[in-house]
């Protein structure tokens, strides 16, 4: 399933549920991707492809099987 296919489907659920008193023409002051740059600093996200995302489900189980790999190469360098 690819995943323009899913975000092409929540795009016309949240079109439908908007109220028409929600007019954002009038709002001043937003500014897009104001804190985009302090965002990437401190963040690192990696996207994994669905099957290692079952493997790994949780970003602990994914940092502690990353740190295994690390201690196994460093060894095997040794």
């Amino acid at each position: 399933m690819s995943g323009g296919f899913m975000q092409m489907e929540n795009n016309h659920e949240l079109e439908d549920e908007m109220l028409p008193e929600y007019d954002f023409s009038k709002m001043k002051g937003g500014v897009r991707g104001k804190y985009v740059e302090r965002y990437k600093t401190g963040t690192n996200v990696v996207l994994l492809d669905p099957d290692v995302a079952q493997a790994f489900p949780t970003s602990d189980s994914v940092n502690e099987a990353l740190r295994l790999l690390i201690q196994i190469s460093q060894r095997q360098k040794v």
